[in-house]
């Protein structure tokens, strides 16, 4: 009787550490669903939104200018921030607040990307934490997926002048 309780547990141990290496693999190199706070990305990406990020990009290295990303706050290793790419390594950027009489640039160094908000005038991005290193982006979010009525692929960026081709 203990013994045939005793391989019951273990056989559900085993199942539940096989699914929870499954689960992790799945979220960790595929992708998941992120509920989005706060106002950086309005208008393209409201408070409490639903969206689904992918990881497979990050992995081989296929982020672009003007994805959003998921990416671990430089400024606190325990949130994730929500940002657009504006500049990848050896970009020129525009490092100044929209607002500014007098515009600075700077280049993107090597192994980092340039992220921005949507809401230039309610975001803390790189133009405060400066450029951000590519190791700390968890995935690409490339569809909404709540509310109903704007399911789908996410738009451009309201903010596309800020992009250099220099």
């Amino acid at each position: 009787m203990l013994r045939h309780a005793l391989g019951k547990t273990f056989r559900f141990l085993g199942y539940t550490v096989q699914y929870g290496c499954i689960a992790h693999c799945a979220f960790e190199y595929l992708g998941g669903i992120v509920v989005c706070s706060g106002p950086s990305m309005e208008p393209t990406i409201q408070n409490c939104d639903v969206v689904f990020s992918e990881s497979l990009s990050r992995h081989f290295y296929c982020i672009r200018k003007g994805d959003i990303v998921i990416v671990k706050s430089p400024n606190d290793p325990r949130s994730n921030i929500c940002k657009r790419v504006i500049g990848l390594e050896g970009d020129k950027v525009c490092t100044s607040n929209p607002s500014d009489f007098l515009k600075s640039h700077s280049y993107v160094p090597k192994g980092h990307v340039w992220l921005e908000g949507d809401n230039l005038r309610n975001s803390t991005d790189s133009r405060c934490y400066g450029p951000v290193p590519y190791g700390l982006i968890r995935g690409r979010i490339c569809l909404k997926i709540w509310p109903l009525n704007d399911f789908g692929f996410l738009r451009a960026s309201p903010n596309g002048h800020r992009f250099l081709d220099d």
